[in-house]
């Protein structure tokens, strides 16, 4: 009976063992096996916009910024603004005190003594011709000469003096309002930068040099983009075209704008060519900007409208030719492969020009296992 119950277990043994494999290889089969994929199912409709657009980024900067420069060398005496102020043409941004030179000083004070001189022995004629013409010693006419010298030499004395005290202080009593010291705006607008200080030492633009900047004012209700494109996008944007401007200093806010200036030649910049773009900015004069601004522009670079769509993802390239698979069964899937036209895309949809229908159905991206 042992012997018999050995023999039993053995066999039960080698039942389980051969159970057990089958079942393995079962399992492993099973698991081997492809699952069908299963895909999305797109539906070919009406899309009111299609629009491809790109993004440049760049500055807010003012049309024209205008370095305002001294008509004379000098010291800063006094400046009158500062950055942020905003002035009209004409207001006097800074006050200089003038060096004068010894040789020009020496000039003038020679010139002064002479003419007082001068003026000592007209005057002297000038009294002797009087005394003279009141005696009736000598004539009207004779009279008359003599005054008018003793004018001239007045006149001389006056205008030497003068010129000595612009030597000197860069102005005379006279030509005080209009003198070369005071310092005044070209034109109105806001005072972007004032580079100077009071005792820095200044000089006038000439053919060696272009001069001391006092200010650089600029009109801050007039401004435009400034940006660069790459080659590959330069030739689908013109003149005139419009675009969107947002400043991050002011959040999400945009403000519209248009192309005015593409420039004819590019320039490389990290191995690629970029040619740079202008365009001026329609900004609501209750909003602050500041020059400088860094900003991004958008850009629609062609659009459709009102136009069969599908997304872009459904699309199978062939070469220069574009396909689809259109449905014509869900359950068990079963398409049929079709060539379409393609139009504008935005990166999500594209525009169908030929080859389907609105309401047709084709197929879609494989579903993942988080979509099934």
């Amino acid at each position: 009976i042992r012997t018999k119950m050995k023999k039993y277990f053995k066999i039960f043994l080698w039942v389980l063992l051969a159970v057990a494999v089958i079942g393995t290889f079962m399992f492993l089969w099973q698991k081997s096996k492809a699952k069908p994929k299963e895909y999305q199912i797109e539906t070919v409709t009406k899309q009111d916009t299609i629009e491809s657009k790109t993004v440049i980024t760049g500055t807010v900067e003012p049309r024209d910024e205008v370095l305002i420069k001294p008509q004379m060398n000098g010291i800063v005496a006094e400046l009158l603004h500062e950055a942020g102020d905003v002035v009209q043409s004409g207001d006097v941004i800074a006050r200089l005190t003038v060096v004068p030179e010894m040789i020009q000083l020496s000039q003038a004070e020679s010139r002064v003594r002479m003419a007082e001189i001068s003026y000592e022995q007209g005057k002297e004629s000038y009294a002797r011709s009087k005394d003279l013409f009141d005696k009736s010693v000598i004539a009207l006419e004779e009279f008359e000469a003599a005054e008018a010298n003793f004018a001239k030499i007045k006149e001389e004395l006056s205008n030497a003096r003068e010129a000595m005290e612009i030597v000197k202080k860069g102005a005379s009593s006279r030509t005080a309002k209009q003198s070369n010291t005071l310092v005044r705006s070209t034109v109105t607008g806001k005072i972007l930068n004032v580079p100077v200080k009071v005792g820095n030492s200044v000089i006038q633009a000439n053919t060696f040099n272009e001069g001391t900047t006092i200010a650089s004012i600029a009109d801050m209700n007039d401004l435009i983009f400034v940006g660069k494109i790459d080659e590959t996008e330069v030739g689908r944007i013109r003149l005139g075209s419009p675009m969107r401007i947002s400043v991050g200093a002011l959040g999400k806010e945009s403000f519209p704008a248009t192309v005015e200036y593409l420039a004819p030649k590019g320039s490389i910049v990290n191995g690629a060519v970029l040619f740079e773009v202008k365009a001026s900015v329609h900004i609501p004069s209750d909003r602050v900007i500041r020059a400088g601004y860094s900003a991004n522009a958008e850009i629609v670079l062609e659009g459709a409208y009102g136009v069969p769509a599908i997304p872009e993802a459904c699309i199978e390239f062939s070469g220069d030719s574009t396909f689809v698979q259109v449905v014509k069964a869900e359950k068990p899937l079963q398409t049929e492969r079709r060539q379409v036209k393609t139009g504008v895309s935005n990166g999500s949809n594209i525009e169908i020009k030929s080859g389907l229908k609105v309401g047709e159905k084709v197929r879609g991206i494989e579903k993942t296992e988080e979509k099934k």
